[in-house]
């Protein structure tokens, strides 16, 4: 399945921590999660998109900013809905990608990437 950029992003990332960070729940409407970089290289471009939508959201990981390799980041996904299920991207400095269809966001509490 391919899927495009389109210009409405759904998430919301916390850049401010990319310290450790505690347990992170689900809450009614809203999916919180923690996205870890346990590669050994920087996340340039993270997106989402509900499992079947053609398109990804914007790059979820503000321009400028990276994840660098070994550190974290809290991540919401505010999109009203009740979903836990998400297509997700990942993108890395040297060109690579990673795509996972209908990963289980609610019961993971996390995600991580690693080489």
């Amino acid at each position: 399945m391919f899927k495009s950029a389109r210009g409405t992003a759904i998430v919301a990332i916390t850049v401010f921590s990319i310290a450790a960070l505690g347990s992170v729940a689900a809450q009614a409407e809203d999916l919180e999660f923690l996205l870890i970089n346990n590669s050994t290289a920087d996340i340039t471009g993270f997106h989402v998109s509900d499992p079947g939508d053609e398109y990804w959201s914007d790059n979820l990981i503000p321009e400028g900013y990276v994840l660098p390799a070994g550190n974290e980041i809290d991540v919401l996904i505010a999109d009203g809905q009740s979903n836990c299920n998400y297509d997700i991207r990942a993108v890395w400095d040297d060109g690579a990608e990673f795509t996972e269809f209908e990963a289980d966001l609610c019961d993971l509490g996390e995600w991580t990437f690693t080489d």
